[in-house]
């Protein structure tokens, strides 16, 4: 099992101390920096108020751009499968015209 540690973070001008596996720390740190970032900036937009609120707007933020790019990644994946596919059944009639005796005239 991983040894947790004790990580502190900083987010929208408060500390936050967190537990995480030692090999999480990294991330968990990156984490905070993004959700600082994206915190800062629904705060400084001024349209939405209290912490809270910036909190759930960010997360909103984060997750629809999440969803965005594994949504283009599946296609992504999905073209190359049908790529390998297709160089699949090339191969295939190569090596099954490679091994047709030749037709003598």
């Amino acid at each position: 099992m991983s040894e947790s540690v004790p990580v502190n973070v900083q987010i929208l001008d408060k500390e936050y101390m967190i537990s995480c596996p030692l090999e999480d720390k990294d991330a968990l740190l990156q984490s905070a920096k993004v959700l600082n970032e994206r915190m800062r900036e629904v705060r400084d937009g001024g349209k939405v108020l209290g912490t809270e609120r910036i909190a759930v707007m960010a997360a909103l933020n984060i997750v629809h751009e999440l969803l965005r790019h594994q949504s283009h990644h599946q296609g992504a994946v999905a073209a190359i499968q049908r790529d390998i596919s297709r160089l699949e059944q090339k191969i295939s009639g190569a090596i099954s015209r490679r091994r047709l005796p030749e037709a003598v005239d």
